[in-house]
């Protein structure tokens, strides 16, 4: 099977001991694209200069809600300077986190909202975060969403009514392992059977989320699991693995608008 993991922290300090031998055994295991996720605008430079070294990454630029409040006057100049770039493929990882609450609700809601707002202005596609934090998202997402050509609910784990609301303004949904997680996942088990062929995406969120069934010593995520997780959904929705993951590259490509 051939994916495209849709979220990846390439940049993470996690990786900096073998950053291209985690790109090898992705690939050696059919994860032959990769989109690494900005969540400041440093990181998402530097996820774009890797990204420019490689033919099969990309990657996203934005302002986590977690760094909300240290995001600097000129973000949005900045970020837009980042867009510009062939290998950045949308605006993101922004959204919001109250569960977490690292940046003041108020600051998340201006930098989220200023981020869609570009992407807007940019045309480009998004890549959501959201935690328990659905309601507020949705009422800031619902009034930017005409101007956007897409969106992704980035590693989605709610719950029946947000997998509905997000769906109801035609995101696409990003699962990870957390859908391995005996303790945690088993509704996404169930809600995953809820997403149409063509809103479903696959990422790995690497080095976070691995997925708990596998039993490996490392706690590190790598990309190199994603086949794992795409078996799992297979199983969930009984489809085909290969049928799936080929259904999930396409929708990664039309939302992302990289060539195979």
């Amino acid at each position: 099977m051939i994916l495209c993991d849709i979220a990846i922290n390439l940049t993470d300090s996690a990786f900096d001991s073998d950053r291209q031998q985690v790109v090898a055994d992705a690939a050696a295991q059919g994860v032959n694209y990769l989109i690494l996720t900005g969540t400041t605008v440093e990181q998402s430079t530097q996820a774009a200069d890797y990204a420019a070294s490689s033919q099969r990454a990309f990657a996203t630029a934005g302002v986590h809600p977690h760094y909300a409040d240290e995001a600097p006057a000129d973000f949005i100049a900045r970020l837009r300077q980042l867009a510009r770039r062939p290998e950045v493929l949308a605006i993101g990882e922004c959204g919001l986190d109250f569960f977490r609450d690292l940046s003041p609700r108020a600051v998340q809601e201006q930098v989220f909202a200023a981020q869609l707002e570009l992407a807007g202005e940019l045309a480009m596609p998004v890549l959501l975060h959201e935690r328990e934090a659905a309601e507020r998202q949705h009422a800031i997402l619902r009034q930017f969403r005409d101007r956007l050509p897409g969106a992704v609910a980035h590693c989605f784990t709610g719950d029946e009514a947000t997998l509905k609301r997000w769906l109801e303004l035609d995101l696409y949904i990003g699962i990870t392992g957390w859908i391995c997680d005996e303790r945690r996942g088993q509704h996404l088990r169930e809600l995953v059977q809820m997403i149409p062929d063509d809103r479903l995406l696959v990422e790995t969120d690497a080095p976070y989320l691995i997925p708990r069934d596998l039993k490996l010593k490392s706690r590190r995520n790598e990309p190199q699991y994603l086949p794992h997780i795409v078996r799992t959904i297979a199983a969930c929705r009984r489809q085909d693995p290969q049928t799936l993951a080929a259904m999930t590259l396409a929708n990664s490509q039309r939302l992302f608008g990289f060539a195979g």
